[in-house]
């Protein structure tokens, strides 16, 4: 289900201090994936999102931080598998009928890194314009500012825009990364899928 809240382009802008000194711009209007996490609604951006799998079960790989569920073969390519409640510090989502994997590329320095998210549900692409935007808050939202993009107007409330290239660190990324070849060397996932 797909609903445009406004036909507007204006770029929305935050100061954001970089290094104590500098400031950096960033625009958040555009189309977001809403998907439902634990009760709640998150936001992400549709441009980072490959597609939408239903879940499957991930292979675990040892050793992993305890967010990191395991890798899954998508046609050939391995691809690790993360659980968004817990990366947010939440218990572990419940997997029921409606649970998916929702493939993102993100970038990672100067290549793509591929990484599936668990969530409870996806439930629409919503269209926010830069009037719809709010700078992130300080504190407050339950989650690490870092992971926020920006607060989102909906209907008089407002939904988390996440910053999914930040969920991860780069040296988290680069880890998976590496988990990933590694997995897809040994033959450890089934190619099922």
């Amino acid at each position: 289900m797909t609903k445009n809240l406004s036909a507007s382009k204006e770029v929305v802008m935050e100061m954001v201090a970089v290094g104590g000194a500098s400031t950096e711009q960033r625009s958040w209007p555009g189309q977001y994936l809403i998907v439902q996490l634990q009760g709640e609604a998150f936001g992400l951006d549709i441009s980072s999102v490959r597609e939408i799998i239903a879940y499957i079960v991930p292979t675990q790989i040892p050793m992993m931080p305890d967010f990191v569920v395991g890798v899954i073969n998508l046609r050939g390519q391995v691809v690790p598998v993360i659980d968004m409640a817990r990366r947010f510090g939440r218990p572990t989502t419940q997997i029921h009928k409606r649970s998916c994997i929702i493939i993102l590329d993100l970038q990672d320095g100067h290549s793509r890194q591929r990484l599936g998210v668990v969530v409870d549900a996806v439930n629409e692409v919503l269209e926010f314009t830069a009037e719809q935007i709010e700078a992130a808050p300080q504190f407050g939202a339950g989650l690490r500012t870092e992971f926020i993009r920006g607060m989102g107007k909906v209907a008089g409330s407002f939904m988390i825009l996440l910053e999914m290239g930040r969920v991860l660190s780069l040296e988290e990324m680069s880890a998976l990364s590496a988990v990933a070849a590694e997995a897809d060397a040994i033959g450890a996932v089934d190619s099922g899928s």
